[in-house]
């Protein structure tokens, strides 16, 4: 698998929609139109790199911010042009607005020195220490929102790859789904102010119900 650019900042189109999707669908190679459609071929691939990606990392692996481009671009690399690039437009959800995307790569260098180094490779003894290792680097991340769309799902096939080298199962993320997503997000939000402790007791959550 071929890294992608991290500081491709040429014009690439991706807030553009697919022609006959109604607004529902970002511009895609394959042409696909309806919001199943992309949904189908985003999850096939997401599974396909997953497997991939467990082979590619090995436990001693400290990743590092191009990693992370590699990966994206691993996984949407045959569904958009702007995959693995850092994004060019502007994103907002819930009221709270994103890194601009200027900052994009400086915040993604403080990143990797200051986060990725630090908690990877997640070979940690402790499981306490484990869990706050992937609640900080997912965290983190999520509020730099690297890239036009994947984010979280990228953020969450991270702390997969983080919690194999720790040993652990194979995350199992489903508790995010309902009532627990509200939290989810909130838990983003205090990463704000360094307060990782929301994401802590989700994490502490998706390790407990990954090892029943």
């Amino acid at each position: 698998m071929k890294k992608s650019g991290r500081y491709n900042t040429s014009s690439m189109l991706e807030d553009q929609d697919e022609p006959g999707s109604r607004g529902r669908v970002l511009k895609n190679l394959p042409g696909i139109t309806t919001k199943k459609g992309i949904d189908t071929v985003e999850t096939r691939e997401y599974l396909r790199v997953t497997d991939q990606l467990l082979q590619h990392f090995d436990r001693k692996h400290c990743f590092t911010a191009e990693d992370v481009c590699f990966m994206h671009h691993a996984w949407l690399g045959s569904i958009y042009k702007w995959a693995g690039h850092y994004r060019q437009v502007f994103i907002s959800k819930g009221g709270f607005s994103f890194a601009a995307p200027a900052f994009i790569p400086q915040q993604m260098d403080a990143f990797e020195k200051d986060i990725l180094l630090c908690y990877t490779p997640c070979t940690f003894s402790e499981r306490e220490a484990v869990i706050t290792a992937l609640a900080i680097v997912h965290t983190e991340l999520l509020m730099i929102h690297p890239f036009r769309d994947g984010n979280g799902r990228l953020a969450r096939l991270l702390a997969v790859l983080m919690g194999f080298q720790a040993g652990l199962p194979f995350l199992d993320f489903s508790i995010l789904r309902g009532a627990k997503r509200r939290s989810y997000f909130a838990a983003v939000a205090a990463g704000l102010d360094r307060d990782y402790a929301p994401m802590i007791n989700i994490f502490s959550d998706v390790v407990y119900r990954s090892e029943k």
